[in-house]
């Protein structure tokens, strides 16, 4: 289900999209293996309908918070130990352009986000 984010006022600009860009870092066991089974990697289809249940839940006044809501539920999985996040909107000016916002956790944060759920 599509994102429903922003607030926007008579000659604002509307995005036509919201785009995400979601890389897992996941342990090298679940990665470099020997047979092609589901049971030897991260099955990560449950995380990706976590993720369009969120989008699709409510309204959003800012990006921020759905990513943050998105990492709470990547940091979930112990399979996740960091992850790099991109949401961006398009267009921004006169019916062109990306802008977005870039999010880097690293093993530490993932660690830390786990310890306090927001």
């Amino acid at each position: 289900m599509p994102a429903n984010i922003g607030t926007y006022g008579p000659g604002d600009v509307v995005p036509e999209a919201h785009l995400l860009d979601l890389t897992l870092f996941i342990s090298t066991d679940l990665v470099l293996v020997a047979t092609d089974e589901m049971a030897n990697v991260f099955d990560y289809d449950p995380l990706l309908a976590e993720i369009d249940r969120i989008a699709g839940e409510c309204h959003y006044e800012t990006q921020e918070r759905l990513m943050t809501r998105i990492a709470a539920a990547c940091v979930r999985h112990d399979e996740v130990q960091g992850l790099e996040m991109c949401l961006s909107k398009r267009p921004v000016m006169r019916g062109s352009g990306n802008l977005g916002v870039r999010l880097v956790l690293d093993g530490n944060a993932v660690s830390s986000l786990r310890g306090h759920p927001v």
